[in-house]
């Protein structure tokens, strides 16, 4: 048996590629000798800066394997729904070699000839990081080995059991409690610092409360509570610091877009941690603009832009017709963040006097992304754009949430949160008393495992974290934790075109397309009509799928909405709230078994 290493073990003790110093890249971790190297608090600056791992910009991308967005790209949980999936189709996510690295740290910093302090500080950082590592293990596997030291060839634990959720989180508590504590607040650009660390607590601990509370399959029901609380008290500290605010200029229309376009994030508050990003310093381009606008890859969904509400306040879903209305309409006067997210009718590229045409294509639901899309002809400005890591506005709504949550929620907690958010849109407060009086029918659907006295206003803050963070990539998470996986059996559908005929995609009212049947030929150039204004008009075959055109309708050419897959798909509960430990691993360490109904 020991001539045999498992994945584990090599994960275990060879160094992750995540260390960026020379040194470390030279030196595996296991080869440095802790005598040498250990004596510093440079050393561990040095060590734990090589650990260093921030979420980017490819967080725009993130939502597709949710209910944002159509995608054409292989999505794990797309594929899972509708095919056969197994422990030897489902190969990913078994890796070990950051942890070790991580935990190699953490056996050899108080070797250092520093004070308590800084030990403790660089401890922090360490173990920030290990408890995201396992944030991310438990998200996907629930019961996992837990290993809190590097671990050499012939230690038995290599061939452990998994541990039960319940104690490896609260390992991973108790890493975030030292974090929060110890690390410094003087950090340097684009490292956590202890707010960062404070975000991190809170979004875990939110996570694994709500987690807990509604997934009867783990029977954990009765600690849920212990968890929001955790939640709020770190929530509690950011907000009573007054280190952060809302950014709000007062332009409702921009502000909030602003928080996706900026170089320099040190002149907006509400950024508790960024990814700095500079092309010129060679640090990787911020850009993807080439996927997150246009027909590739990925398309927001029509279900995202109908929750939106009006920018009265009222629900768009709410009006008669809601559901026939076609892209220009939809975007009339709407919650200003829905045209600072989603290309609006009427928007003009960088570098073109017109605005511009929604392309439309198949398998693309004809809505494309503002969001993460950086509108310069400038690579080097595209390329250099920052990305929140962590924003004010989470804090905020993690403790509206988790008030809500355990039942505590007030009206002055909103006005102190959610409404903060509304104000910098422009929009009307949340009113605590008629959510509650009249919950949204279609959202009560969706999640119908929210009861109780709070129902209307937890359905109300499930859709602002889905407005404010769209396209964040928060929203796979949130799904998870609800226990709403259901919702992604539905395939996601585009606009709304009610048959063939000509259409204007620009607001001015004037025709830019036409959709014809696929039993007609597109003109040549010189025989297609032009519009009044002597724009020649945009053609698109339109039909079914299956049929030869570009444009799919629901109903083909009597209309509806376009629609971008029909395959079934199936989510299988509790089962595909998690995913299975590798076959190949189980066949090498056979302590470790399949939960969950995975084989």
């Amino acid at each position: 048996m020991k001539k045999i290493t498992p994945y584990i073990i090599a994960g275990l003790l060879l160094t992750g590629a995540s260390c960026k110093k020379d040194f470390l890249d030279r030196y595996p971790q296991d080869a440095i000798s802790p005598e040498l190297f250990f004596k510093s608090e440079t050393d561990l600056s040095l060590y734990v800066n090589g650990l260093l791992s921030l979420a980017g910009t490819y967080q725009y991308l993130s939502d597709q394997s949710t209910d944002n967005t159509s995608t054409t790209a292989a999505i794990e949980i797309k594929n899972m729904m509708v095919g056969n999936p197994s422990s030897q189709t489902i190969t990913g996510g078994w890796d070990w070699g950051r942890l070790r690295d991580i935990n190699y740290f953490l056996d050899n910093y108080n070797k250092a000839a520093v004070v308590q302090e800084v030990k403790d500080h660089y401890a922090g950082m360490a173990r920030y990081y290990r408890a995201q590592f396992y944030f991310d293990k438990i998200g996907r596997y629930s019961d996992v080995p837990w290993y809190g030291k590097a671990l050499l060839p012939d230690d038995p634990s290599l061939f452990k059991a998994r541990d039960p959720r319940a104690q490896v989180v609260d390992s991973v508590m108790a890493d975030l409690s030292f974090a929060a504590n110890h690390v410094r607040e003087k950090v340097p650009t684009g490292t956590p610092n202890v707010w960062a660390a404070k975000m991190l607590f809170a979004r875990f601990a939110l996570y694994e409360g709500t987690y807990r509370k509604y997934h009867p399959e783990l029977n954990l029901q009765a600690t849920a509570g212990r968890f929001l609380d955790s939640a709020l008290a770190q929530v509690k500290d950011i907000m009573a610091s007054g280190k952060f605010q809302v950014y709000n200029t007062g332009a409702p229309n921009s502000d909030y877009a602003a928080l996706f376009s900026s170089q320099d994030f040190g002149k907006i508050s509400e950024v508790i941690l960024g990814n700095p990003y500079d092309l010129l310093k060679g640090t990787g381009s911020s850009s993807n603009n080439g996927t997150v606008f246009g027909d590739y890859e990925q398309a927001p969904s029509r279900d995202l832009i109908q929750t939106y509400l009006m920018k009265d306040g009222s629900r768009f879903t709410d009006a008669a017709g809601y559901d026939k209305l076609q892209y220009t309409q939809e975007f009339k006067n709407r919650d200003p963040r829905m045209a600072q997210t989603l290309a609006w009718p009427g928007f003009i590229r960088a570098g073109e006097t017109r605005p511009y045409i929604q392309r439309l294509n198949k398998n693309f639901t004809g809505y494309h992304q503002l969001k993460g899309y950086f509108n310069t002809t400038d690579a080097n400005i595209a390329g250099s754009m920052d990305f929140p890591v962590y924003r004010y506005a989470e804090t905020l709504l993690i403790y509206a949430e988790a008030k809500a949550e355990n039942g505590t929620l007030t009206q002055t907690d909103l006005d102190q949160s959610v409404n903060l958010l509304r104000a910098r849109a422009g929009m009307p407060p949340m009113n605590l008393a008629a959510s509650n009086a009249t919950p949204d029918l279609l959202l009560a659907a969706k999640y119908p495992d929210v009861t109780g006295g709070m129902k209307g206003v937890i359905l109300e803050i499930r859709r602002e974290r889905r407005v404010e963070f769209a396209l964040e990539g928060y929203r796979y998470d949130d799904l998870m934790r609800w226990h709403a996986g259901k919702l992604l059996e539905k395939i996601p559908e585009g606009m709304y075109f009610p048959g063939l005929g000509k259409y204007d995609m620009t607001g001015d009212g004037i025709e830019d397309i036409i959709l014809i049947d696929k039993t007609q030929d597109i003109p040549a150039e010189d025989k297609k009509e032009k519009n009044s204004l002597g724009q020649t008009l945009i053609y698109y075959k339109a039909g079914s799928i299956g049929d030869e055109v570009t444009v799919y309708l629901k109903n083909g050419a009597a209309g509806g909405n376009i629609v971008t897959e029909v395959k079934t798909r199936t989510f299988t509960e509790p089962k595909f709230y998690y995913r299975p430990i590798p076959y190949t691993q189980v066949a090498l360490n056979p302590n470790l078994k399949q939960i969950f109904g995975w084989e």
